[in-house]
């Protein structure tokens, strides 16, 4: 699955992406590679800033943010090469039961009308035009790798990267220069966290030997 996504800006919020997404499902069953080429790149979107809702806590479980970490990755690969993830074809193309999936997306429907409250197209330096989009796609991707190492067991090492994540994914799908502007001031607040974090290593280690 690496057919080429044809990202585009787009005036539409993802709850109204979502919404046409729900709307178009007629048929008894509906796969999710029908589902992502429905939605785009907000679809894609919406999945990293889901993946990234568990880590807006101080400490994550261990070994979540790897594998959710690696999704987001794909994901911000995807977008910066305009292309959809790759994904296994049994993961792609497994049918799901339209009667059970359309009450799940009609929920999260609810939750990002809410949002949409918040969030509107400003800063369009930040969001429009095929290079800022891979720009965003590559920060989108750092912070996923950032998202991935192993540092769990430290405070905060998952929630930063994780609120960089969900603030670029919806920044970036709702065309909101600010909120990507937030999302870009966190990872490099990461950066620097994480930077502290092994000189504060590697002095304690310095002590030790002395």
């Amino acid at each position: 699955m690496t057919t080429a996504i044809g990202f585009t800006d787009t005036d539409k919020s993802t709850s109204a992406v979502l919404q046409d997404v729900i709307d178009s499902m007629h048929d008894e069953h509906v796969t999710l590679r029908q589902i992502l080429e429905r939605m785009g790149e907000s679809g894609l979107l919406l999945l990293c800033g889901l993946l990234s809702l568990p880590f807006l806590v101080p400490v994550s479980i261990p070994g979540v943010s790897t594998v959710f970490g690696a999704g987001i990755v794909l994901i911000g690969i995807a977008i910066t090469f305009n292309r959809f993830p790759w994904l296994p074809e049994k993961v792609a193309d497994r049918k799901l039961e339209r009667a059970r999936l359309v009450p799940v997306l009609e929920r999260g429907l609810k939750v990002l009308r809410k949002v949409d409250r918040f969030v509107r197209p400003r800063l369009p330096g930040l969001t429009a035009g095929a290079v800022v989009n891979r720009i965003n796609g590559l920060v989108l991707t750092a912070a996923g790798v950032l998202l991935m190492m192993p540092l769990s067991f430290i405070p905060f090492s998952n929630t930063l990267p994780g609120v960089a994540i969900l603030l670029l994914s919806t920044g970036i799908s709702q065309r909101d220069g600010m909120v990507v502007a937030m999302g870009h001031l966190m990872v490099v607040l990461t950066l620097v966290y994480f930077s502290a974090l092994a000189y504060a290593g590697f002095a304690a280690g310095q002590s030790l030997l002395g």
